[in-house]
């Protein structure tokens, strides 16, 4: 069933880029193309402009408007790709008007995020994305409103619109994926819960799409994840082990890389494949070495850090790529403390891995503290949350009934022990 009456999208794209009230960006319409590439569509021809604020009706002035028309049928496009959010009016408005498909950023990088979705949970988020993004436009969205005739065996009621059976249907999916998401959840807490009680440091590996993390997780891991030189390559998470020297071993995970004005509804919806990042000992923040605008990414994925909870996990700063940089050679900055802030490396040639890997053995030594504990008899409670979230080494039963408990915790836990004498 079609959810909008509209002509089937192509593979050629016409891009529309204003400036609202702000100086033209030409690394953001860049990024915008390399999006619409990831897409496997052909971008044709780009179109700029400027305003101090949208058109209500169209987004674009009349004027603006004319131009997009004689440009689409003189390029040959048959989809307009904006690059900024439409309102549901503002869509279904010039589509009528241009009688092509119209996409704005958040659509363009749900279709993204739908063609690499692999695994099922990875499918699941992606599809309440789309529903929940769907949601709010299928008032405008719809051209068959007929009334639907009422009757035994028939799924809307007497006088029951086609919206309201579509609304109505919608919901329930979403209700549907929710349930089946906060099971996929369950299980995932309990992998952490696990790694907790093992004493397990968790390093979640976050940063702007396409900075490298999936190519630095394959050098660490000596795995081989799917690697592209282009936005969203990887989508589901991947965990895996690795050996660190003079420590042990620590638990790696790869996710989703950030980007600009990432939709909400993705956020949302990716929630707990995002809590494998909400819950790490360590983050560590891969950037883009050669790339000019890498302040402002950096920028950007600590803004979607703060929304997701994390902002207060420790990062270890990853400089990937100085293989681009004649001049760098890998080090590490040290802080004003003494400690590792960042290291520089490439993980394509693995030049400075061995660097991450002794900085990583260093933080998780000093995130980490022994020691022995007495519980008395009306402190089950804690002992319970000590054995879900610390590796106990020994436990002894003393004759007054107090538990004398040899425990291995991580700095993060500790404040359960700060009211112990």
């Amino acid at each position: 069933m079609e959810l909008f009456d509209r002509p089937a999208a192509g593979e050629k794209a016409l891009i529309v880029h204003l400036s609202i009230n702000e100086a033209f960006s030409e690394d953001n319409l860049s990024e915008f193309i390399q999006l619409v590439v990831s897409a496997n569509v052909e971008p044709v021809i780009t179109i700029k402009g400027s305003r101090r604020s949208p058109d209500a009706r169209h987004f674009v002035g009349k004027g603006k408007l004319e131009e997009v028309k004689q440009q689409l049928h003189a390029s040959c496009a048959d989809v307009v790709m904006f690059n900024h959010v439409l309102s549901p009016s503002q869509q279904r408005n010039l589509e009528k008007e241009l009688e092509v498909r119209v996409i704005d950023r958040t659509n363009l990088i749900l279709d993204i995020f739908a063609q690499r979705a692999q695994s099922f949970e990875g499918k699941l988020q992606v599809e309440l994305a789309q529903l929940q993004y769907l949601s709010t436009r299928l008032t405008k969205g719809w051209t068959h409103l007929e009334r639907q005739k009422g009757g035994i065996g028939m799924r809307g009621g007497p006088g029951e619109m086609q919206l309201e059976i579509d609304r109505r249907l919608i919901g329930k999916r979403i209700k549907q994926i929710k349930s089946r998401l906060e099971k996929v959840d369950k299980q995932r807490d309990q992998g952490r819960r696990g790694r907790q009680r093992a004493n397990t440091p968790t390093v979640s590996l976050v940063g702007y799409t396409n900075a490298g993390k999936s190519t630095l997780f394959n050098a660490l891991t000596d795995s081989s994840i799917y690697v592209a030189d282009k936005l969203f390559a990887t989508l589901d998470p991947t965990l895996r082990k690795v050996k660190l020297p003079d420590y042990g071993e620590l638990v790696l995970a790869d996710t989703v890389g950030f980007i600009q004005d990432l939709p909400h509804e993705l956020v949302a919806a990716f929630r707990s494949t995002l809590q494998e990042t909400i819950e790490a000992d360590l983050l560590l923040h891969v950037v883009d070495a050669s790339s000019p605008n890498r302040q402002e990414q950096i920028r950007e994925v600590n803004v979607v850090l703060k929304e997701i909870g994390a902002d207060k996990i420790p990062q270890l700063m990853v400089y990937n790529k100085i293989d681009r940089l004649p001049t760098v050679k890998p080090h590490v900055d040290i802080d004003g403390d003494g400690q590792d802030k960042a290291v520089w490396l490439s993980a394509i040639t693995k030049d400075g891995m061995n660097l991450l890997l002794n900085s990583l053995s260093i933080h998780c030594h000093g995130e980490n503290t022994r020691t022995t504990i007495v519980l008395k008899p009306n402190q089950a409670k804690l002992r319970a949350q000590l054995f879900n979230v610390a590796h106990i080494i020994n436990e002894k039963n003393r004759e007054d009934g107090c538990w004398v408990i040899d425990l291995n915790i991580s700095n993060k836990h500790k404040y359960l022990l700060a009211d112990l004498k």
